[in-house]
């Protein structure tokens, strides 16, 4: 079988449709991505052929102010970026690069809503992998217009609900009570969990018996966070535990100058290498990184900054797994003191413990192969 697996968007689009490539891969089918240029050479260091698609959405590394929490502007973005304009351009290229590639069934993450428009006009089943912990972002009543709207382009009648995305199989790696239960899950929808390593050699940061905050703000928000990690480091220094900060490949980190001994401060390290030390994490509240934490059993505190972290702070503060700081007027002192709270409150823990457990009760990828090949007709 050959199988494409489609994504709009940077890492946080990518990585969740990592496992799931691996495990098909391991059964012995025929393996492509294919996503925005950028992240061409980023999927092709994981060992896959990929092709370009589509515009850049991506950082382009350039350092932004950091603007206020505006769900409105938010959600204008998803509709009118990820959907009116981005899902056209990507309609085409898919369609092109399926003409020639010729796959039997395409994997697209649930934003990427022109590579499920080239399956429905090709008549190929597609994969629709979730990537918003929420759910509130990618909802009917903000997108059906608009998708409407590209469809008609491609001579496809409308749909509500999301119903051309949820037609076949939906496939989510969030624990379901993490989801705002008004977008309850599909009936298509399945679970699974990629189980995370434990712990590797213990890195040169690690002190036995002192508890360790990760502090990192994803791939692409962190060249768009102005004075945020100057206040955060400035918060961190008088936190009683090990401080890992990552500021990203595109910030040098000499430019927060000299740091006290227990702040470990780099541009990047594998989240799977640091988490398994951690006792919190201080995020963004990217899904990504949140479902890190969760997988960890981690309390957080979150920052959130736009996309669908601000639903995902709702959930935390819902779900008791954390605290959420205001982006723009969190003061250090404010900083510190959430992370001194949640490493010391178990309440915190004990919650995401739940959330932990859920998750890691769903099956892993390879036990999902055998759905992935019974669609293709």
């Amino acid at each position: 079988m050959r199988v494409l697996f489609t994504f709009a968007g940077g890492n946080g689009h990518f990585r969740p449709l990592l496992p799931l490539a691996r495990a098909l891969a391991d059964a012995g089918h025929t393996i492509a991505f294919t996503g925005e240029p950028f992240m061409v050479p980023v999927v092709e260091t994981t060992g896959f052929a990929a092709f370009p698609s589509g515009p850049n959405l991506g950082s382009d590394g350039r350092r932004r102010p950091l603007l206020p929490v505006d769900r409105e502007r938010e959600d204008a973005d998803f509709r009118d970026g990820f959907v009116r304009r981005t899902a056209p351009l990507r309609a085409k290229d898919v369609l092109a690069l399926c003409e020639d590639w010729k796959p039997d069934l395409l994997v697209c993450d649930e934003a990427d809503q022109g590579g499920m428009i080239a399956a429905e006009k090709l008549d190929l089943p597609h994969v629709t992998v979730l990537v918003m912990a929420a759910g509130v972002l990618i909802r009917p009543e903000l997108v059906d217009d608009a998708l409407n709207e590209v469809r008609a382009a491609h001579g496809l009648p409308p749909q509500r609900n999301l119903e051309m995305a949820y037609r076949h199989l939906v496939l989510s790696p969030f624990p379901a009570s993490l989801r705002d239960p008004r977008f309850p899950l599909p009936p298509t929808a399945q679970p699974f969990h990629d189980p995370v390593p434990g712990r590797g050699p213990a890195p040169d940061w690690h002190v036995e018996g002192r508890p360790t905050v990760y502090f990192t703000l994803g791939t692409i928000f962190n060249t768009e966070s102005g004075d945020l990690f100057t206040r955060a480091l400035a918060g961190l220094k008088d936190v009683d535990a090990t401080c890992v900060v990552t500021v990203g490949n595109l910030i040098d980190p000499a430019e927060f100058g000299p740091q006290p001994e227990h702040i470990h401060l780099t541009r990047y390290l594998p989240q799977d290498d640091v988490l398994p030390y951690c006792d919190a994490a201080l995020t963004h509240g990217g899904s990504g990184s949140l479902l890190g934490a969760i997988a960890h059993g981690l309390p957080m505190v979150l920052l959130p900054m736009g996309a669908d972290q601000p639903h995902n702070g709702d959930r935390v503060t819902e779900l008791g797994l954390g605290t959420v700081l205001d982006v723009a007027e969190a003061t250090p002192e404010d900083i510190r003191d959430a992370v001194t709270t949640v490493l010391r409150e178990p309440s915190y823990r004990e919650a995401a413990a739940r959330l932990r457990d859920e998750v890691t009760a769903y099956p892993p990828p390879e036990k999902i192969v055998p759905l992935l090949e019974g669609l293709p007709r």
